[in-house]
């Protein structure tokens, strides 16, 4: 008789498109170098979108850079808790970094500087031109190289833990922004776009174009990106090590760690984690050891390399520890609400 095959079990999440290249590129390199019987399926459908479907139960979990507590995310945390009696569990599998993405012929990447006064003007809709006065003084070498172009900003058109991100630090770094911060916001200028995918497709699109985009999107794109100036006043660009320094902070007990306007002198300025949503109770025992055993190799050696691989940041080892200890704690319950 021949051997059963073992069944394969289909695990389903959704959410954030910040964590979509790493969290696809993990799953897949889990099921074909570790156990061929897990699928995970990862829908990058944007933050708001994955929250709701992990409160509706939909999904075997979903993934944001907006955290849910009592502070943020406060109408779905509190849905989430009416709905499963319990607080949801967050885990922060990486860090990341926000840039700013632009398509300007003639100016390559990292040439263009943007200090605070000037990246705020442009968000505000208070600098409408690339030739203005206050972007040459910044841009001594680009004088004659900025166009008379309109300048097109480029946001998010979906609830966003990406806006979620870059909001927070405009709210924090930005004196004349009056839209607060959230996965959605009321922007006083420019064009929506579907996930970082679509906002980077817009930018490559529209010569002038400027907009705000995960760093996997920028690399794996090849997009043309800002240095910028943090606020301790000097100009950084965005490297894996400025970005770990800035998510440098200790992290509180529900993991929900937010720097929206890190103070280091070389601090990369706009960073966050991501957090993987899960469920504190499963119904299928078999299903939630797959899960298990899946999130904890994406924080071993091999899981690791490929966060580098793609400029996204590791979580240090203490938090790793913390992180499995949660995961050991969810229960199986045949009863658990879905």
């Amino acid at each position: 008789m021949a051997p059963a095959q073992a069944q394969t079990i289909q695990i389903s999440g959704a959410g954030a498109t910040f964590a979509a290249p790493v969290l696809q590129r993990w799953f897949d390199a889990y099921n074909r170098t570790v156990n061929s019987n897990v699928q995970v399926s990862y829908q990058s459908v944007g933050s708001g979108a994955g929250l709701e479907q992990y409160i509706n139960g939909s999904v075997d979990f979903g993934a944001s850079e907006g955290p849910m507590n009592a502070q943020n995310n406060k109408s779905r945390y509190e849905n989430f808790k009416a709905k499963y009696g319990y607080e949801p569990l967050q885990l922060p599998l990486a860090g990341g970094a926000i840039e700013f993405a632009y398509n300007l012929p003639g100016i390559e990447s990292q040439e263009l500087v943007l200090k605070r006064e000037t990246y705020c003007a442009i968000v505000t809709g208070e600098i409408e031109k690339w030739n203005d006065i206050r972007i040459k003084a910044q841009n001594p070498t680009l004088v004659d190289r900025l166009p008379d172009l309109p300048i097109t900003w480029v946001h998010r058109s979906d609830g966003s833990g990406t806006t979620f991100v870059f909001t927070n630090h405009i709210n924090a770094a930005c004196p004349n922004w009056t839209s607060g911060f959230g996965t959605s916001v009321e922007w006083p200028v420019g064009i929506g776009a579907q996930g970082n995918e679509g906002v980077a497709a817009t930018i490559k699109q529209e010569e002038g174009a400027i907009g705000y985009v995960n760093q996997s999107y920028a690399k794996l794109e090849n997009m043309s990106t800002a240095r910028l100036e943090n606020k301790a006043g000097n100009i950084v660009a965005f490297s894996p090590e400025a970005a770990s320094a800035a998510l440098n902070q200790p992290i509180p007990e529900d993991f929900a760690l937010l720097v929206p306007d890190p103070e280091g002198s070389e601090h990369y300025p706009i960073v966050g984690l991501f957090w993987i949503m899960l469920y504190r109770e499963y119904p299928d025992e078999a299903k939630l050891k797959a899960l298990v055993d899946a999130v904890k190799w994406t924080q071993g050696p091999e899981g690791q390399a490929i966060t580098r691989e793609l400029d996204y940041i590791p979580m240090p080892q203490p938090v790793i520890d913390r992180i499995f200890a949660e995961l050991d704690g969810i229960k199986v319950n045949p009863n658990a609400v879905r």
